[in-house]
């Protein structure tokens, strides 16, 4: 049975409509049949809340955040050996703090990263990117 963890940039690409949504639906989708499981680590509902609070408002973070909640996804929540890894992972690789944890979610749980964000393509483990977004333009 395929297994895939969404990182953040995989929910705020749905959310936002952005390249790779269709993706990202289809995973939603077929998890909620017996083909497929679909997981996220617990600080993906974090930084899923303070970044759509930044950019759009307080009532709208939180509405994002109770919305992932309602998504098929089992939530991997802390314990020592997730811990453990998210330490090796930033030891080794210098990932910033949120992506060790949700690498480290990935690697244990042997699934699939769904992700746009190319600091993941250091870990050694199984991927979907997503499109990635182009440089800004000021």
């Amino acid at each position: 049975m395929k297994r895939y963890l969404l990182d953040t940039s995989a929910f705020l690409a749905l959310r936002d409509d952005e390249d790779g949504a269709g993706q990202v639906a289809d995973i939603l989708r077929i998890s909620q049949t017996e083909n497929a499981h679909c997981f996220a680590c617990f600080l993906t509902l974090m930084e899923v809340f303070y970044r759509v609070w930044k950019d759009e408002g307080e009532h709208e973070g939180r509405l994002a955040y109770e919305q992932c909640q309602t998504l098929p996804v089992n939530w991997i929540h802390e314990n020592r050996q997730l811990l453990e890894k998210a330490a090796e992972i930033k030891a080794k690789h210098g990932l910033s703090l949120s992506d060790a944890w949700i690498g480290a979610s990935a690697i244990l749980n042997d699934s699939v990263l769904v992700h746009k964000d190319p600091e993941f393509e250091a870990l050694d483990c199984a991927q979907l990117r997503l499109p990635y977004k182009g440089p800004s333009k000021k």
